[in-house]
């Protein structure tokens, strides 16, 4: 058990105990705050569905879809709160895999049969699910990756090498996740380029007019965070896309805590690449893709050899296949794709805009009930009328380590937060601390989780004052 310098703490520590239950248990805490309702059939959410007679909140009538959301973890109703790290995948993405490897699981391009067409045809309609999702202009704009860590190495290894020379600048946030940070390190070390990177302003958000300053014709690339997985801040990613584009500079937006929970156009962005993950979008794990602008992927070399990538291959050369092709060698992920597509469709069911307008509402509250726990310490912007924080808190409590906090809510109350620098070291050092908790919401969430969490917080809280 880890706790701060000076601090005593003591867990009782029992092993963990999962029940599938199937009633709501029912708190007696509930607030008299009134949260926007959704007319909606009992399962999933249609736009337009004319049997919707049902008034409950986008988290109640989604849960349903869920099933690993109805059970029990250590002897409470599991509250699942940390959706940053990954999301929970509902019935129609589970049926999906389950179909692609009873029904027609086979390889995709080489096969003429039956099999392998049909998995060819649903892979391939995944891609343009992708394209239609964030408006990509082709679905040959869309590569499928690993994750989105795979995607934003792609682009390293690719477009960097091949385009980066001493002195040229790649212009960075402070705030980024490692997977945006590590491989440019790579890149600088390997062509001679500098990193230069902004810090926080008085806010807690990354200083645009730092970043405004930065800028120059030495600048060739900025890689930025839509949204912050640590501080919930979202930046103004269009005027970030013009300001760099100005100065001849290409952009690569790290959207993986956006396409899950709000509208992402790439064409309004105008950003030159975009990469997320389907882990955090309700798909499978294994899977994640990358947007790039179609004259800047057919210039680029390949990532990885071998099958699917080539167009011919001779004993002393080889030419290659045209994009996305070119950047998808050996065998896909091709259940995972089909999944990912899956959740795509349930995600469009229910309506982006709808999600987003629901968290809205739901990280507010989080914020307001978090802020007055006594002796916490949240990170990041405060919401206003102008200011729109993601639905995430990270925080810290005064003497008490965050993975005490965390294994306490886990193994006491059934709560499921994360704590640790939450791959955003450089961050959490700009802040003066090593970790912090983190309470992340889907739509799935609901304002009792959020009630049951702040409960469980203040008895961990008291437990561990009470030495």
């Amino acid at each position: 058990m880890m706790a701060m310098e000076g601090v005593a703490t003591a867990v009782a520590v029992k092993l963990p105990s999962f029940k599938i239950i199937r009633r709501t248990t029912t708190l007696n805490f509930r607030s008299s705050r009134s949260f926007r309702s959704f007319s909606a059939s009992a399962s999933t959410l249609r736009e337009g569905d004319p049997s919707a007679s049902v008034s409950v909140s986008l988290g109640d009538l989604t849960r349903p879809d869920f099933p690993i959301l109805n059970q029990e973890v250590n002897g409470s109703k599991l509250v699942y709160l940390d959706n940053a790290a990954t999301s929970q995948k509902p019935m129609v993405v589970l049926k999906a895999l389950q179909n692609y490897y009873e029904g027609y699981n086979s390889n995709v391009h080489r096969g003429i049969h039956f099999l392998s067409a049909k998995a060819t045809e649903e892979y391939e309609l995944a891609r343009k699910k992708i394209a239609s999702f964030i408006n990509a202009s082709d679905s040959r704009e869309i590569v499928f990756t690993r994750n989105a860590t795979e995607a934003i190495n792609l682009v390293a290894y690719t477009w960097g090498l091949q385009n980066l020379k001493p002195e040229d600048e790649i212009i960075l946030t402070i705030a980024e996740h490692h997977s945006a940070i590590v491989p440019w390190q790579f890149v600088a070390q390997k062509t001679g380029a500098v990193l230069k990177y902004v810090t926080l302003n008085q806010n807690e958000v990354p200083d645009i007019n730092m970043f405004k300053e930065m800028l120059s014709t030495k600048t060739k690339l900025v890689v930025v965070h839509h949204i912050s997985n640590v501080l919930a801040s979202v930046l103004p990613i269009e005027d970030i896309v013009l300001q760099s584009h100005n100065v001849g500079a290409k952009v690569l937006v790290d959207a993986c805590q956006s396409v899950p929970h709000m509208v992402v156009d790439v064409q309004n962005l105008d950003a030159d690449f975009l990469v997320a993950s389907s882990h955090k979008m309700c798909g499978p794990t294994g899977i994640g893709f990358l947007y790039g602008k179609s004259h800047l992927l057919s210039t680029m070399p390949p990532f990885l050899g071998g099958g699917e990538m080539i167009s011919d291959v001779f004993l002393d050369h080889s030419t290659y296949a045209e994009p996305p092709s070119r950047f998808e060698a050996g065998t896909p992920a091709i259940g995972e794709a089909i999944g990912l597509g899956a959740a795509i469709d349930y995600l469009s069911g229910i309506s982006m805009q709808k999600i987003h307008d629901y968290e809205v509402e739901l990280s507010r509250y989080l914020y307001e009930s978090l802020c007055a726990v006594p002796g916490v310490r949240i990170y990041g912007p405060a919401p206003s009328e102008n200011v729109y924080r993601a639905a995430l808190c990270s925080f810290n409590v005064e003497n008490i380590h965050p993975t005490d906090i965390a294994t306490f809510l886990d193994q006491q109350h059934g709560v499921a937060i994360r704590s640790g620098h939450h791959c955003a070291q450089p961050l959490h050092r700009d802040l003066g601390i090593n970790a912090s908790a983190r309470a992340s919401l889907h739509f799935y969430n609901t304002k009792e989780d959020v009630e049951y969490f702040i409960h469980a917080l203040n008895d961990t809280i008291n437990f561990f004052n009470s030495f």
